[in-house]
């Protein structure tokens, strides 16, 4: 079978697998005290290691395209408040937690919304504010992503003097008329411009953002935009899926069906801008990231130590990841829990002194061991079987994928095979416990974007 019968075939509904159980599954909630209780479990241990999310979910215009928890002003009069009630939360944490002003902080990340919705004042005010009473790793990773239409110099060079030295540009496609449909205006100058920038002022890891599925995209378009990146030559590149959910985010009904590239047109607008990154010297990461060589993401794919979380692929695992701001994501190796995402309920339970949770999930036994099955699969492409009734219960379906020779396994072990990685999702879903059980509800149901 050929890849654009393959194409077809795989193109379905499918977790992404930032987390596993994924969202939709999540069913024994935490309490506000179970999930402080994970935090201290996790941080008394004498090696355990932490970073901190932060979301800001500013944005001056709604791009259609976007899944993301978003508010969306032009009103800048909002920044101190939420960065303040940021950092009271943090100190809701630190008070119930003290091992964590103990523990160096290995990562900062600063995702959104728009980050740069902050002035350059209040970027070093968060800074500052959240790490004044932590410890910072000498391995510190400070990284944030950026809006190269809402980026100043300033910002950028007091973000450099704060510590941090990765940066995301959201860039999506450089065409025009794509901007113009999914509301997002950004000249290739000012993503040359700022790209430049942060080059000059030493920043040691630049991602672009781009994305293929996009309203009005053909392979012309895409290959511009990837030449166009490799002009620039970030040291990473994302290259995500377009993950149409107008179930979840209305804005998305605005696209008209016929505008849309679907199943192995979609998969070819993928291969174009691969194909013209990898002649470029960039190197394939798990099923959606791109690195030099050089890069910090690449070296970790060589030494086994990869990982991926609620921001995707990261060459940095800690044991707990604190999430902060509304509608944030926290782990630890058996609990899952995010922060309310209306922000007016948000702030309230802030003001209110409380640590502003909405939901999580308790991770069974099973699920610790299933989620580090999916997490091996999709980082390192390899796993072994629990035991042989999962392997039986689960050869009818892999047996299905060595047929098309994406994999090979034996009663121990499977491994993808190079032909397999752009199917990842679609054999890690053998291995979702939760979602077998009720697969044949879920196939009726939009719960997931589509595979491909």
């Amino acid at each position: 079978m050929n890849f654009l019968d393959l194409s077809r075939k795989y193109d379905v509904q499918a977790p992404r697998y930032t987390s596993y159980p994924t969202v939709p599954f999540w069913s024994d909630s935490p309490t506000t005290q179970e999930w402080i209780s994970s935090v201290k479990k996790i941080m008394v241990q004498s090696q355990s290691t932490w970073s901190l999310y932060i979301h800001i979910p500013f944005c001056e215009t709604l791009c259609t395209f976007c899944g993301c928890n978003t508010s969306i002003t032009k009103n800048h009069s909002l920044e101190v408040p939420y960065v303040d009630r940021v950092l009271s939360e943090l100190n809701l944490y630190l008070e119930q937690v003290p091992e964590l002003k103990e523990k160096e902080l290995e990562v900062l990340h600063l995702g959104g919304g728009t980050p740069t919705f902050l002035s350059s004042a209040n970027l070093e005010k968060l800074f500052l504010g959240l790490t004044k009473n932590l410890k910072l790793s000498p391995r510190f990773e400070g990284s944030l992503e950026i809006d190269p239409r809402r980026t100043s110099e300033e910002q950028l060079v007091t973000l450099k003097k704060l510590g941090f030295n990765r940066v995301s540009l959201g860039v999506q496609d450089t065409n025009p008329s794509i901007q113009k449909i999914i509301n997002r205006h950004q000249t290739l100058d000012e993503t040359e411009k700022i790209t430049q920038m942060c080059k000059r002022l030493g920043f040691e890891s630049i991602n672009w953002d781009l994305i293929f599925g996009l309203p009005l995209q053909t392979i012309e378009t895409i290959s511009d935009t990837a030449t166009a990146l490799l002009k620039n030559k970030p040291d990473r590149v994302a290259l995500y899926s377009f993950a149409l959910v107008p179930w979840i985010k209305p804005q998305q009904r605005l696209f008209k069906d016929e505008d849309l590239p679907v199943g192995e047109e979609k998969r070819k607008l993928y291969e174009a801008a691969r194909n013209i990154l990898i002649a470029g010297g960039y190197q394939e990461i798990g099923m959606d990231h791109f690195a030099l060589s050089s890069d910090a993401l690449f070296k970790s794919l060589k030494t086994s130590k990869l990982h991926r979380n609620f921001m995707g692929y990261t060459d940095q695992k800690t044991d707990l990841l604190l999430g902060l701001g509304v509608s944030a994501i926290s782990e630890t190796p058996d609990c899952f829990h995010q922060n309310e995402k209306v922000i007016s309920k948000y702030e309230m339970l802030i003001d209110k002194k409380e640590i502003p949770t909405l939901r999580g999930h308790k991770l069974t036994s099973s699920d610790q061991k299933h989620r580090l099955q999916i997490l091996d699969l999709m980082t390192k492409y390899t796993t072994q079987f629990l035991d042989h009734d999962q392997f039986e219960k689960v050869k009818p379906e892999l047996e299905v994928f060595r047929q098309d020779g994406l994999i090979e396994f034996d009663s121990k072990s499977i491994a993808i095979k190079p032909e397999g990685v752009p199917f990842v999702r679609n054999i890690c879903m053998s291995f979702d416990e939760r979602l077998q059980a009720v697969k044949a509800v879920t196939e009726q149901k939009n719960m997931f974007s589509k595979s491909l």
